[in-house]
């Protein structure tokens, strides 16, 4: 028997595609292909979006991006639509990346690669009973270690091989480029599924505006903090570590997740242009520093803000049972009160008439 709480966090299947007919066919067919059509078009045009913004960010060859958002685009989508929006994805990702590649046979297998690795990342974390809204620490592991980690090894060797069949990068720089790419890929993933997630089920519905301006505050703090220390030529990079961790523990992924995001593209930013601290080192130094930065800062608030939203609703459901024994202990109560009536009405009844009135002795 299922749970309340189980109700609640039950995998949503129509969302994620398994509810989606086998063959659509009529009225129903219709209306279920222009569903699927629509979505591809909303997958490629979010893909596309994600990845024009990122297109100062390649690094060292040009091929290469230190944060790829579009990736944790598609991956969301998977999630949401299902498996049907992978040709939005497929296309969209041989546009954005047909000015860039080397030829057209090597964009054509980088596409493929930015298509299964978003899918391989979407059947791993629907296999392990992964929960949209991040609220227990095997999720945050599954979207690490599955998804990031994981599914992104896909893109980052068939990528690095397109680019080296193509002529991009030569057999000595084929596992520099193989890393950055998987690292950048992986930080995509992790950076833009749990902002994207938090903006798709917003969780801070019914709080006091006290809430809402810390909230902002925290937003504020980070913001500030991360132009400072990208903009000083000193390792201070460690400093953003403070705001993350105010907004993990007060308000979980609705805080952590949109720090992340500032955050990285703060550090980003710093890094593609060579100043702050990221002065002092080469193309190649500045883009490990920064993958390595952005993949403490991520690991560290997903985590953090899915333990806190576990035991956020650890107490939830510890205020239910106890509300459930409080009310069971009142139905026995007075269920008690009515048996004592009732055994007391039986005993008057078993009274000669003259005695009917009298209480029984205690």
């Amino acid at each position: 028997m299922s749970t309340p709480l189980s109700r609640r966090y039950r995998w949503d299947r129509r969302r994620l595609g398994e509810g989606a007919p086998a063959g659509p066919r009529g009225r129903s067919g219709g209306r279920f292909a222009l569903a699927v059509f629509v979505r591809v078009l909303i997958t490629g045009a979010a893909y596309a979006a994600a990845a024009e913004a990122g297109l100062q960010l390649a690094a060292p060859h040009g091929h290469i991006f230190s944060l790829w958002l579009p990736i944790g685009v598609a991956v969301v989508a998977l999630l949401l639509f299902g498996p049907w929006t992978a040709p939005g994805i497929a296309l969209a990702a041989f546009a954005v990346n047909l000015p860039l590649g080397p030829s057209v046979p090597a964009v054509a297998l980088i596409a493929a690669g930015n298509t299964l690795a978003p899918l391989c990342a979407y059947l791993l974390l629907r296999r392990s009973a992964f929960h949209l809204e991040l609220d227990r620490l095997r999720d945050a592991v599954a979207l690490i270690f599955l998804a990031a980690f994981g599914g992104m090894l896909v893109s980052a060797t068939v990528g690095s091989t397109a680019l080296l069949v193509g002529g991009a990068t030569t057999p000595g720089e084929y596992w520099q480029s193989w890393s950055a790419w998987w690292i950048g890929d992986a930080m995509g993933v992790l950076v833009g599924v749990p902002f994207l997630l938090v903006l798709w089920k917003p969780r801070l519905r019914a709080v006091g505006t006290a809430r809402w301006l810390e909230l902002a505050m925290v937003f504020a703090v980070t913001a500030g903090v991360a132009t400072a220390v990208t903009s000083a030529p000193y390792a201070l990079l460690f400093l953003m570590f403070p705001p993350l961790i105010w907004a993990a523990l007060r308000f979980g992924h609705t805080g952590a997740a949109p720090c992340v995001v500032i955050v990285a593209m703060a550090a980003t930013v710093a890094a593609a242009n060579g100043y702050g601290p990221f002065t002092f080192y080469g193309p190649l130094g500045r883009l490990f520093i920064l993958q390595a930065f952005n993949c403490a800062t991520a690991v560290t608030a997903l985590l953090l803000a899915a333990m806190v939203s576990e035991r956020d609703n650890a107490r939830q459901e510890i205020d239910r049972v106890a509300a459930d024994l409080t009310r069971m202990t009142d139905d026995l109560e007075h269920g008690q009160r009515n048996l004592k009536g009732m055994v007391l009405d039986l005993v008057r009844a078993q009274r000669p008439p003259g005695e009917r009135d009298r209480r029984p002795p205690a």
